[in-house]
């Protein structure tokens, strides 16, 4: 009796326990029915839904870094256009004095004088041919003149300096250029000097309304008051307020 115990105890602790060879089905699958919470109660996304959030994010910083790339791509033809067309800004800007000396031979010059000399008519002619020539030069290089004598004062591009009466002109219409300006593009490169008609409609209806004059009973102008004016009516206004 005592050998067939011993037997059945052996075999019975070689035998495999149920609980170690397989769990039971509602613990095994107890890791996928129950959700995910934090320490605040609050339920937190599973597998699918954290790979849907990293997806995208991704998206969104692809999409951002794709945005900033055109952005950058299109400020560097931007700029790449201005140097392109503005790099003669500085040469041409020197250039434009020997343009206005040419210009003030051209003016000293009264036209009778050279009709009446062939001289000085062949040198004012070589002149007028170099002066534009030079004019060729910029408008190959983009600078443009301004010479806007009728046209428009437009501050953008005209320096007024002077205020001419002429009611048979619009107003603000130049009447004469001092200096001529020039442009590089879009860019003033530097403005035209000139003066503007102050008359049209503005005269018109100037000349309509009566002419100011002083009311009858104007009171004689107020002396300034002295030390002791300011102190006598300092000491009234104390009175009247006590």
């Amino acid at each position: 009796m005592t050998n067939d115990k011993k037997q059945d105890d052996a075999q019975e602790q070689m035998a495999p326990k149920p609980a170690d060879a397989q769990p039971r089905g509602d613990e095994a699958g107890s890791f996928d029915s129950d959700p995910l919470t934090d320490a605040d109660g609050e339920l937190l996304p599973g597998p699918m839904e954290q790979l849907e959030i990293e997806i995208a994010d991704l998206k969104d910083r692809y999409l951002r870094q794709a945005a900033d790339m055109e952005n950058l791509r299109k400020r560097s033809e931007r700029e790449r256009s201005d140097i392109k067309k503005y790099a003669v800004s500085e040469f041409a800007r020197d250039i434009l004095p020997l343009s206005d000396n040419f210009q003030r031979a051209i003016d000293a010059v009264p036209a009778e004088a050279a009709e009446q000399d062939e001289a000085l008519k062949s040198f004012l002619d070589g002149v007028k041919m170099n002066e534009r020539e030079l004019q060729k030069v910029l408008e190959r290089h983009g600078v443009t003149q301004l010479d806007p004598k009728g046209e428009k004062f437009d501050p953008n591009q005209h320096q007024a300096v002077q205020q001419v009466e002429d009611s048979d002109l619009p107003n603000t219409t130049v009447v004469e250029v001092f200096q001529v300006g020039y442009v590089i593009a879009e860019r003033v490169l530097r403005p035209a000097i000139v003066s503007v008609a102050n008359g049209g409609a503005k005269t018109v209806n100037a000349a309509k309304q009566p002419p100011m004059s002083l009311p009858d009973s104007d009171p004689a102008p107020r002396s300034k008051k002295t030390d002791s004016d300011k102190d006598e009516e300092l000491g009234s206004n104390i009175d009247k307020n006590a």
